[in-house]
């Protein structure tokens, strides 16, 4: 089954009992969520290496072949794609790995939609929240690499010209202006120039 791309949130359950994955996957599609279903940790990789990217996994800890946790230790290869475990056992071990692994929520069978919806929404408020932390995290690393790019064009345009910091500095802005240019770009521009330079000489 596929989930299809609208404003409802993409699930993805994965349990070796069919019982209990229809069972599931009925309740959440009743209470508004679209739901993709796999039968086994490989068919769940296979269908995330396929393109799909649901907003939270619902794993089942124990199956045949691949254990869920088998599949939650992938799942970091996958984009960050969050995931909740179920389980028929409350064992520690697994709540200690599942911890490890990054696991949203971890919840015992049975379990029936009522009780499931509240722990979804809350994983899914956490994915949202740990997303949001990751794109500010790229961003200052972003920034981090421009600001670092803008200091060693500033050096080299002092070498170059001999001038002061400041005037380096204003020369390199003058120029991005004049060029309609952000001033990193000239700036990674210059450094790579001289990197260039470099190695041929």
């Amino acid at each position: 089954m596929n989930m299809t791309l609208n404003n409802k949130h993409n699930l993805l359950l994965v349990d070796d009992d069919r019982l209990v994955l229809v069972t599931l996957a009925r309740g959440l599609i009743a209470a508004g969520y679209n739901v993709a279903t796999a039968e086994s940790a490989d068919d769940a990789e296979a269908l995330l290496a396929s393109g799909e990217r649901p907003d939270l996994i619902i794993l089942d800890v124990r199956m045949p072949g691949r254990s869920g946790l088998a599949l939650a230790e992938r799942l970091r290869l996958f984009d960050h794609i969050p995931f909740m475990l179920l389980t028929a056992y409350n064992d520690h071990d697994i709540v200690e790995k599942a911890a490890i692994f990054g696991a949203l929520g971890y919840l015992v069978k049975p379990i029936d939609t009522p009780q499931l919806v509240p722990a979804i929404e809350a994983a899914l408020a956490r994915a949202a929240e740990l997303q949001g932390m990751r794109t500010t995290e790229q961003q200052l690393l972003n920034a981090l690499d421009n600001e670092r790019d803008i200091s060693v064009a500033i050096g080299i345009t002092m070498v170059q010209y001999r001038l002061s910091r400041k005037a380096a500095f204003e020369l390199l802005r003058k120029t991005a202006r004049d060029q309609r240019r952000k001033l990193a770009d000239m700036a990674m521009e210059v450094v790579s120039a001289s990197e260039i330079m470099n190695l041929t000489e």
